[in-house]
């Protein structure tokens, strides 16, 4: 059997293809099969996954009408023959030790879910910057969610991680096949780790996440409701998962109010206070069914909240500090960045981590 099927997903990315593929084909694991799912481009991508193909027999190259994200992942899935399934989009690109060093960890662990810390990537000056989303203190032992719920809360990179095909097929876990849609890898993400009884963690970085692709999915300003789509799937299997809903509703609710602040921060202004409004709407609900208790408020800012479910219209003017706050975040940590974790101190100037 195949060690690690790595699957790409490919819709009009041209640019940054040859990267891509070539940061694939030149692992230090040999035994992969590289199936890339071309989602109907109308740029030269197919043109250039055909050369590869012909070339590299690990490739296979699958064809098809535009059908968006999470029906092209599904595709490429399901095609998979190995033991471990990675996946990477096809406008970033890994590191050339990435699978061979998770597969390894994987093996030793007889892991679910291997997951890596990522790099912040820009094309412009080539300048990247360790994500820092995983402690050292918590690398290279088994855990669960049960065991720390914080895994709940890594952002849905699904991109720096391998899964045990045999797990994902056991639960049927699989994208949603919203066409057109953004944020598909969500729901995919909660599930994971919400299902998964043996995951590891590695605070090494492999993936190269471009954050300078204008054409990214996630960059649209036009798919307003897609986020909701993916927190609403997630409500559906809580709903089929009682004992995993008892565990992890409030969880789920953290991060659909964190996302929906990242959304209306994110689309255009013309569509603010509709989108607002059904933010506003389905956290009045729960907040008056009572569910929304400490654990809910130690991680949102109850007085923002307040005014998001009492004044909806103020609370846009309220995002106006969220998203200064987050500019001026953003910016300190491509320069500067201190964490204190579990006991250890962590300095990084310039994404490059110095104590």
């Amino acid at each position: 059997m195949t060690k690690v099927s790595i699957v790409v997903p490919v819709y009009n990315v041209e640019k940054y293809l040859d990267e891509c593929i070539e940061s694939i084909i030149n692992q230090s694991l040999n035994d992969i099969e590289i199936i890339c799912v071309n989602d109907g481009s109308t740029d030269s991508s197919l043109e250039i996954l055909n050369n590869y193909a012909q070339k590299d027999k690990r490739i296979i190259v699958i064809n098809k009408s535009n059908s968006g994200y999470g029906n092209t992942m599904n595709i490429g899935i399901n095609a998979a023959k190995g033991e471990y399934i990675g996946i990477i989009e096809s406008d970033d690109f890994a590191d050339t030790k990435m699978f061979e060093n998770l597969y390894n960890i994987a093996k030793d662990f007889d892991a679910d879910i291997v997951k890596s810390d990522w790099y912040h990537y820009w094309s412009k000056n080539k300048f990247s910057r360790k994500n820092n989303r995983i402690s050292p203190a918590k690398a290279l032992k088994l855990t669960n969610s049960k065991m720390d719920k914080s895994l709940l809360r890594i952002d849905p990179s699904v991109w720096s991680a391998i899964y045990k095909r045999e797990f994902l097929n056991k639960f049927n876990i699989r994208f949603l096949e919203t066409p057109g849609a953004s944020y598909q890898d969500l729901a995919f993400s909660f599930k994971v780790f919400a299902l998964a009884e043996r995951v590891v963690l590695t605070d090494k970085a492999y993936l190269y996440y471009r954050q300078d692709n204008m054409n990214s999915s996630v960059k649209s300003k036009t798919k307003v409701y897609c986020v909701c789509d993916e927190y609403n799937e997630i409500d559906r299997f809580l709903n089929e998962h009682p004992n995993l809903k008892s565990e992890y509703k409030i969880q789920e609710e953290i991060n659909r109010y964190n996302g929906y602040v990242s959304s209306v921060l994110r689309i255009d202004d013309s569509v603010k206070p509709e989108f607002v409004k059904v933010f506003s709407e389905h956290f009045r609900k729960e907040y008056d069914s009572g569910i929304l208790q400490e654990e809910f408020f130690k991680k949102i800012n109850k007085k923002e909240f307040l005014t998001l479910i009492q004044n909806p219209h103020k609370y846009i003017k309220v995002l106006k500090n969220i998203e200064r706050r987050r500019e001026f975040n953003k910016i300190r940590k491509k320069i500067f960045s201190l964490h204190f974790r579990s006991g250890r101190l962590e300095v990084t100037i310039l994404g490059k981590k110095v104590i």
